[in-house]
């Protein structure tokens, strides 16, 4: 793919107009990002109002899947031609000023734009929800049996393309202002790291059934 199909073109809805030199214009920001998070929060007017819920996602090439129960309001909303609105952020800092105005975070997100489309082929339907299960552990899918003709038929399963998107960094030390340096107030930044935990096992396992590496080996690492 050349350089101009890498980079995110500005819209009027992905322009950033509050600090604009912290937008990122590479596409492969935009996916180390989405590749980075564990759930999304996908917003679309329902009925009228306003709906915003987390979900799970995950990301096949230019493609975001979303995948939900035929109830899920903001889903079937996408399902009839509503536009969505997905944004993912991940926190790596808290910015600790000496004032209240400027205490912050350091962060990275991303927003994207777009209607969905509803998949319909079953293949497909699958391939999305093997990706949003691999999203929360890198090869869970492949110990998984395919849903049934059941399950799919009470999942919605929405692709969104990954067209319409802005990225937004924030890095680096709080912006006080020079007054509020002459107070022994401290300033600085607070890193954020997340560990995994132990695996817990599923009392109602039938058999004695071992931890699988894939999620052992998760144990005591980070986050992302």
């Amino acid at each position: 793919m050349d350089e101009a199909a890498r980079s995110l073109s500005a819209t009027v809805r992905t322009r950033l107009r509050r600090f604009p030199e912290r937008g990122r214009t590479d596409r492969a920001d935009l996916e180390a990002i989405l590749d980075d998070g564990l759930m999304c929060f996908v917003g679309a007017v329902v009925e009228g109002c306003p709906r915003v819920v987390p979900m799970v996602y995950g990301r096949i090439d230019d493609t975001l899947y979303l995948h939900g129960s035929v109830a899920n309001q903001v889903l079937t909303a996408a399902r009839d031609g509503a536009e969505l609105c997905v944004s993912v952020t991940d926190v790596d800092e808290l910015v600790l000023a000496n004032s209240l105005f400027h205490h912050s975070v350091n962060f990275r997100s991303a927003m994207i734009y777009g209607r969905g489309r509803l998949v319909t082929d079953q293949r497909e339907q699958v391939a999305g929800l093997r990706a949003a299960a691999d999203q929360l552990v890198p090869g869970r899918s492949a110990t998984l049996d395919a849903p049934t003709r059941k399950q799919l038929a009470a999942t919605i399963v929405i692709a969104l393309p990954l067209e319409e998107a802005s990225v937004k960094v924030r890095q680096g030390p709080p912006n006080g202002e020079a007054g509020d340096y002459d107070r022994p107030i401290w300033a600085g930044v607070l890193p954020l790291t997340q560990t995994w935990g132990e695996p817990l096992s599923d009392p109602k396992l039938r058999t004695a059934t071992a931890i699988p590496d894939h999620v052992a080996n998760m144990a005591g690492r980070p986050l992302r």
